[in-house]
């Protein structure tokens, strides 16, 4: 069921945006006089799931889900059409419009998707606010990631500052400490660690180390494992927990927080163990059994019970600054990430559709299926603005170079480069989803 809930919000949110990126060139496109002569949200080789023409337009649905597109008359696209360029370029045609004009159809896609997420982060925060944890309220210290273990952090640490800076919440630090990485190669860390405040030097190969790993999140909140729900069909049914349990080891190995148990029973996938519990104060055991995945069926009680989170709520006036500092943020964090795919091992991280949909909340949040959205907005944008052929970008460097020379470049060249964008990016779609079917397949 998680699967089905994280893939029909990837699917509605990547049709949002497609649809309206796609209107990013259709409107000018429309303005200018240019004939559009088919919109499809997909693609259709071959055939397609629903077609309508309305005036000159095709729209469409197609059964591909890889992204959607225009067909703009007299414009060398995916669709390769030589027949028609081939043919003395009519009024309509976008080959017969100003280079301005072409331009302004180019980019229209790209500025709809950046204009779009920070609308929408916009909107979050004046109807949601933002929530976030106060370092002083992680009070059982932190889960640190395989990387920080590395680099001398303890679980139970507390971090409070970074290169001297201390934030406010858990969520800023992990944020300031990624950029203080991606900016410099390394850091300072500040923890605290039973009672005392201990600087922790990051090794100047913090960016080759992080590449590594498919996760960047340095630090998550310990809280104590008390069981509030038991999954209906789940092997913890049988196990004779209950409600209110405290567990505190598997096998012997303590795991007084929900974070050690979730590691101790993913290192036992598909076995039977043993659950040290407290319950009305007496410890005892159950005997339960790992499935296939790593689960057990148990929810634990909702981290407000350990935390009070603090909140800030925003008028509309207040919201659209902050929202437009979020999408700047945003897509200052993920420009700068990109290096980490030139290191030796940061091509194994390129994720597809399926590490894509797993960013996604396994049951139907409509905050975070949004802030999501708006993350997926302003990353779209970039990528299509990259001057690759094939991609919006690659277009405006050929409209560039036209503009600057007032010569158009040679049609031949314009098919040439078509082509070769083409199957650099059907190479790139390959890797990323055989890279998420490599994952799942080995773990």
């Amino acid at each position: 069921m998680e699967i089905l809930i994280k893939g029909a919000q990837l699917i509605l949110s990547l049709s949002i945006l497609v649809v309206l990126h796609e209107l990013g060139h259709f409107i000018p496109a429309r303005w200018f006089k240019t004939r559009v002569e088919k919109f499809y949200l997909f693609f259709d080789p071959w055939f397609s799931l629903f077609k309508k023409k309305i005036g000159d337009t095709e729209y469409g649905i197609g059964w591909l889900p890889l992204g959607g597109y225009v067909k703009i008359s007299g414009m060398v696209d995916e669709s390769m059409d030589k027949s028609q360029m081939a043919k003395p370029p009519e009024p309509w045609e976008f080959r017969s419009k100003p280079a301005w004009q072409r331009l302004i159809i180019m980019v229209g896609g790209v500025t709809v998707n950046l204009l779009l997420g920070m609308v929408i982060y916009i909107m979050i925060l004046w109807v949601w606010g933002k929530e976030y944890l106060p370092i002083s309220e992680v009070h059982y210290g932190v889960h640190p990631s395989e990387v920080m273990v590395e680099m001398g952090v303890q679980e139970g640490d507390r971090p409070v500052a970074v290169n001297g800076v201390h934030p406010r919440s858990l969520e800023d630090l992990n944020k300031s400490l990624t950029k203080a990485i991606l900016e410099s190669g390394t850091a300072t860390l500040t923890i605290e660690r039973a009672g005392n405040e201990l600087e922790i030097p990051l090794s100047g190969d913090m960016q080759e180390r992080l590449s590594k790993k498919s996760k960047q999140i340095h630090f998550m909140p310990r809280m104590p494992f008390v069981v509030d729900s038991i999954v209906k069909g789940g092997n913890a049914v049988k196990s004779g927990l209950a409600k209110g349990d405290s567990i505190v080891a598997v096998d012997g190995e303590p795991t007084a927080y929900f974070g050690d148990f979730v590691k101790a029973v993913q290192a036992r996938k598909g076995r039977w163990l043993a659950i040290d519990v407290y319950r009305d104060g007496e410890r005892s055991s159950r005997i339960a059994q790992v499935n296939a995945n790593g689960q057990m069926g148990l929810g634990p009680r909702s981290d407000t019970t350990w935390f009070a989170y603090g909140h800030d709520t925003f008028g509309f006036v207040e919201s659209v600054p902050k929202g437009i500092a979020s999408g700047i943020e945003t897509l200052s964090l993920y420009v700068s990430s990109l290096k980490l795919l030139f290191t030796s091992s940061g091509a194994g991280q390129i994720g597809g559709f399926g590490a894509i949909g797993g960013l996604f909340s396994p049951t139907w949040d409509w905050r975070v299926f949004w802030n999501m959205t708006a993350f997926l907005s302003i990353i779209l944008a970039f990528m299509n603005i990259l001057p690759i052929p094939a991609l919006d970008g690659g277009h405006v460097v050929f409209l560039l170079y036209e503009m600057l020379t007032g010569r158009a470049p040679n049609q031949r060249v314009l098919e040439v480069a078509q082509m070769i964008g083409m199957v650099l990016l059907l190479g790139l779609i390959v890797f990323a989803n055989g890279n998420d079917l490599f994952k799942a397949i080995f773990n």
